[in-house]
């Protein structure tokens, strides 16, 4: 019985903590760059939005520098792939997420509160899907580094 109790526990508090976590964060050349979608390199990279974003050439990193609005949803969804980024509840309204939601969208798998919010993702495809997930990261995602720190 008490066996029960401590994995009844154990399971609500993997259910509600804070930060979620589905996979393993990808090397910057394991990503696409958010310009061009080429693979990105580890020496191409641009600081933005409380983390790294990473390039496959210079031209890539200056156009991005000179306008980081026109490729902000797939800069970060590449920041949610490498890690940079911390999914922290559902990225439409900032709930808690099931773990029986999670999707991949481009490099990176998302999870959100409840079918509804993962059916509107799904049904968005490409462009669309990585702007409505990824365009306004305020509500699901945080910087890493501010994760670790209210640790």
């Amino acid at each position: 019985m008490r066996f029960r109790a401590v994995m009844a526990v154990a399971a609500v508090c993997l259910v509600t903590t804070a930060t979620v976590a589905f996979a393993a964060a990808k090397k910057p050349a394991d990503c696409a760059c958010p310009v061009s979608g080429q693979p990105a390199k580890a020496n191409k990279m641009a600081e933005f939005d409380g983390g790294k974003v990473y390039f496959c050439c210079g031209n890539c990193q200056a156009a991005f520098k000179k306008d980081s609005s026109k490729h902000a949803a797939k800069a970060h969804l590449q920041m949610v792939a490498t890690g940079e980024l911390v999914q922290t509840g559902c990225p439409f309204n900032g709930k808690d997420v099931n773990p029986s939601t999670v999707i991949a969208i481009g490099d990176a798998e998302v999870g959100f509160c409840c079918n509804n919010c993962k059916g509107k993702a799904a049904k968005a495809e490409g462009d669309d899907q990585i702007a409505l997930v990824f365009g306004d990261v305020s509500k699901g995602f945080k910087p890493a580094s501010e994760v670790e720190k209210s640790k």
